[in-house]
């Protein structure tokens, strides 16, 4: 069995795995998640497999499927019995300087603002710290997506620079967290 982690009552999450691949694909191309996405090309099977090969596989990215609880006792039990709803990653992953990228995206639209991002966002930060044992997280907003900025702001990240038109007329906003 996987490491099941226990990102609030609601949420759990484990590794991606490779049998993860259609259902993942299927997320990055939703074009609600496309809009908020740096990356707007679409993503095909091959692209995700050569992701988990150079960046999951060797470290550089820690990458884990979220999942709404079901039932059970155990958070193996709620795991098997819930239902994965989308990633969570920290991205660029630099041990020697202590930081790496968050990112995350709800796959599921019928789980959108249920503050399933904030409690993620909340997680993400402990987890970097603790299990990555890093010292600072930052992150790249598009200009528009207020929920994820409201969500950032609320798990401790603070605006750092705008960059004017960075993607079809929207500002790019670099945040960060120290840990």
């Amino acid at each position: 069995m996987c490491a099941v982690y226990s990102v609030s009552e609601k949420l759990l999450a484990r590794p991606i795995t490779e049998a993860d691949t259609d259902m993942v694909v299927m997320w990055r191309n939703n074009p609600r998640v496309v809009n908020n996405f740096l990356h707007r090309e679409k993503v095909t099977r091959e692209d995700h497999l050569n992701w988990l090969r150079t960046r999951v596989e060797p470290g550089i990215v820690d990458q884990l499927v979220v999942y709404e609880a079901g039932s059970g006792e155990t958070d193996a039990e709620r795991l098997e019995s819930g239902r994965p709803i989308g990633c969570v990653y920290l991205r660029d992953i630099d041990h020697d300087a202590g930081n790496c990228e968050y990112g995350v995206f709800i796959g599921e639209d019928d789980c959108t603002g249920h503050g399933y991002g904030n409690e993620i966002a909340s997680w993400a930060v402990g987890y970097a710290r603790d299990h990555l044992h890093l010292t600072k997280m930052i992150l790249r907003v598009l200009e528009g997506n207020e929920s994820a900025y409201r969500s950032y702001l609320r798990a401790g990240f603070v605006p750092v620079e705008k960059i004017p038109d960075y993607i079809d007329g929207r500002d790019l906003i670099m945040m960060e967290r120290e840990l």
